[in-house]
């Protein structure tokens, strides 16, 4: 399994204003979230989140957002390649994927506070089409998920964001401007290069990630991966290799993660069954569903809803995939 926890820059907690504004961070969070675990703010995209013990894997899917830890460290699985992100690193996610989400380093005296912001395309092309913006260029194969150091500009920019939920009355006309800048800094640094791609009109990624938005919306169908291949307006085997380059996975394996976290969020949220909830997502076979799904969680599919609703380190949010 390959790990990676580092981007190959010099490291940006050399500076001491990075602990300063990182602790400032953390404590600005804090104060707003109190004991709650997380908190989904009025700044559009924006949560918050806090844990006071480790938890256990949790199979979600991470939007197109940046992650921000102020304190701790989070593990998350992409295929066979982990990802560690702390308080010197980043977490960036440019499409929609499903991983394997833990929080690794939590105490009630040191919980683990972090920030998500959703990333919103339509402002990641507003900025490219900036001649002033330059980008490095992308990593052929890179994944859509990338480690990068946490620099002072960007703390800067969170604190400065997190403060806005303690004036709501700004939220409207600063959130927006603070969330171009955190862009532009993201996008400004080599982990940002396949946020532009996937982005970018024409470009390979860009066509794989329609392919990827079409399956994630339409889940439920059967697969015919020509389809897909003439969506994205690729060959099939072109497709093959960038979809797998992207997500780590095969359409076929994207579409399987899709529908058992999809299943798993209608029987904890919606109370269904395993059989009714396998049908809805797309399944023919109940056994197959029953086969896979203990396969992907770990145990039978009731067996697993009552264990999450027993056990305080269910997942943070149970995945609704719509």
């Amino acid at each position: 399994m390959n790990t990676r926890n580092h981007s190959g820059e010099t490291g940006p907690a050399l500076d001491p204003r990075h602990r300063v504004l990182r602790e400032e961070l953390a404590r600005k969070i804090a104060r707003f979230i109190g004991s709650e675990e997380k908190r989904v703010t009025d700044i559009p995209g924006l949560t918050l989140v806090r844990r006071t013990v480790p938890t256990a894997p949790a199979c979600v899917t991470y939007k197109p957002s940046l992650a921000v830890i102020a304190q701790g460290q989070k593990r998350v699985d992409l295929g066979q390649t982990t990802f560690l992100y702390d308080e010197s690193r980043f977490l960036l996610t440019s499409i929609d994927l499903p991983i394997v989400s833990q929080v690794i380093e939590a105490t009630q005296e040191t919980p683990f506070i972090a920030l998500a912001l959703d990333l919103e395309m339509t402002l990641v092309r507003e900025l490219l089409s900036m001649e002033e913006v330059r980008t490095p260029p992308v990593q052929p194969d890179s994944p859509a998920m990338a480690i990068g150091k946490t620099t002072v500009e960007l703390l800067s920019a969170c604190c400065r964001l997190v403060d806005l939920l303690y004036s709501p009355a700004d939220i409207p006309v600063l959130s927006g401007l603070i969330q171009r800048e955190i862009i532009y800094r993201l996008l400004r640094g080599v982990e940002g290069a396949r946020l532009r791609a996937i982005a970018t009109h024409g470009d390979q990624s860009h066509r794989t990630a329609k392919a990827i938005a079409w399956l994630r919306a339409n889940y439920a169908q059967p697969l015919r991966v020509e389809a897909l291949a003439q969506i994205a307006g690729m060959g099939l085997s072109t497709l093959h290799h960038h979809f797998r380059a992207l997500t780590a996975m095969s359409p076929l394996q994207y579409q399987k993660h899709l529908r058992l976290q999809a299943a798993r969020g209608r029987m904890l949220i919606d109370g269904l069954d395993a059989a009714t909830a396998a049908f809805e997502v797309g399944y023919e076979s109940a056994s197959q569903f029953n086969r896979e799904y203990s396969r992907f969680f770990g145990q039978p599919p009731m067996r697993d809803i009552r264990s999450l609703r027993s056990s305080a380190a269910a997942p943070l949010e149970p995945v609704r995939v719509e």
